[in-house]
Formats: C-alpha cells, structure tokens, sequence
C-alpha cells in the first residue's frame, strides 16, 4: 500500500482533532494494540481509501485515554464517521470487509464517490 492508500495514523486527540478538521468526510478507526479484528482491518481500510474518496484515520484511545470517554468507546474496532468535524455515525460490529464499510459510508454520506 503507498503512502496515499493507507489511513493516517493519528497520535492523539490533537492529531484527531486536526484531521477531522481538515477535511469535509473523515472516516477513523478506534483501535488498540494486540487486537487480531483491528489488525485485520487495516488493508480493508486502505481498499476503502482507494475506492471511496474519503479520508481515513486510524487512532488508538489507548494513547490518549480521554478519547475512550470523548467518543463512547466501548470495544474495538469502532469506525466513526466525521462530517466537519463532528460525529455523524459510527459503527462497532467488529471486523467488517470494505464492502460493508461502503455501505456504511453511502448510508451515511450518499454524495460519496465509489470507484467500481
């Protein structure tokens, strides 16, 4: 995966903060450390990166304890879904397949670009 395929890594709520604010469509992923399911959804992120043109984020609540609370973070992996910087959906099933995360995304975001 280059550089423009693969989600951000995020370190903080600062970086999170930031990212969310630059961009209109934001999507991240609330990981931690040793989850095999947050792992595994990586590659399936950067296929969404790929084929939708929202951004992608990925940020551990683990490094920044205060986000667990901030975004009700009750297991991993939680996506969530920004729109100007604010919290427009989120999803915490476990692992999902770049499929369902589209579907997600058009449920959320009609005006999403998906390439075929």
């Amino acid at each position: 995966m280059d550089e423009t395929t693969r989600p951000t890594r995020l370190a903080d709520a600062a970086a999170l903060d930031a990212f969310v604010a630059d961009e209109e469509l934001a999507l991240v992923e609330f990981y931690t450390a040793g989850c095999t399911l947050c792992d595994a959804m990586e590659p399936v992120l950067g296929n969404v990166a790929r084929a939708t043109d929202v951004a992608v984020g990925m940020v551990n609540p683990g490094d920044d304890i205060a986000l667990v609370d901030r975004f009700d973070v009750r297991s991993v992996p939680t996506l969530l879904l920004f729109r100007e910087g604010e919290v427009v959906a989120r999803r915490a099933d476990g692992f999902q397949g770049a499929s369902a995360v589209v579907e997600f995304l058009a449920d959320h975001a009609p005006e999403v670009a998906v390439e075929a």
